[in-house]
């Protein structure tokens, strides 16, 4: 990584951006930068094949039209993506992803098979913050803000990213899904700006090897005032 430039694909960011989930490309991009590491970040619009080169690929959220417009999409022109990237989806990312996701008018739509998981709409909409324990990867809890009506079930080739201590996440307890180098969360906020230990993760998977701790006051005050005002609510 040291001798090039770390190329991180944003996915469709006109339609899969609608909770602010393109500024998880700009946390990647800073954290390499602030080690003293060169990054570019590659917005892959409609319309356009995904290149096969990139280092991380990112899909964002989005509405029930988009998500099935980025599916196709993404199903006709990514053909590299069983390749071994490293992948990180949120909320739509994460369903887009999966093998198949329904819409609210019931058609069933195939996903990227990229992780065991199926969705479908649940009865209740989940909004509000979001807390869960990481299921290994990660030592310290993720935090964000969910806001989705799905339901997700994980297959026998996806573990959960981790376990809900506050909010919904997938449904049944569990938050998020992970198969090898991909993750996919329903956390926004955005998610790596509030999880930069989740953010390292990806870029130690990128780098091959784990990455020297940044000293950022600012950031583990946000996760403590964020953990601490969820506790308060509680």
């Amino acid at each position: 990584m040291a001798e090039s430039v770390v190329h991180i694909g944003l996915l469709l960011p006109e339609v899969l951006g609608t909770y602010g989930d393109t500024g998880n490309a700009q946390v990647l991009c800073r954290r390499l930068r602030w080690r003293g590491l060169d990054a570019e970040v590659v917005p892959v619009g409609l319309g356009e094949p995904v290149p096969s080169t990139l280092d991380l690929y990112l899909l964002g959220g989005g509405e029930d039209g988009a998500q099935a417009l980025a599916a196709a999409h993404l199903r006709k022109h990514w053909r590299s993506r069983s390749r071994g990237a490293v992948v990180f989806g949120v909320c739509a990312g994460l369903q887009v992803l999966g093998t198949r996701f329904r819409g609210l008018d019931g058609v069933d739509h195939d996903g990227l098979g990229l992780l065991d998981v199926s969705t479908e709409p649940g009865e209740r909409r989940a909004v509000a913050e979001l807390v869960a324990t990481s299921s290994g990867l990660l030592p310290e809890p993720l935090t964000g803000f969910e806001n989705h009506l799905g339901v997700s079930k994980l297959g026998a080739d996806s573990e959960p990213l981790g376990t809900v201590v506050r909010g919904t996440g997938n449904g049944d307890g569990t938050e998020g899904a992970v198969t090898d180098r991909v993750i996919g969360t329903y956390l926004h906020g955005p998610a790596l700006a509030r999880n930069p230990e989740l953010a390292d993760l990806l870029l130690s998977w990128v780098a091959g090897h784990p990455l020297p701790p940044l000293d950022l006051p600012e950031v583990d005050r946000l996760r403590t005032e964020r953990l601490t005002t969820t506790r308060r609510r509680r």
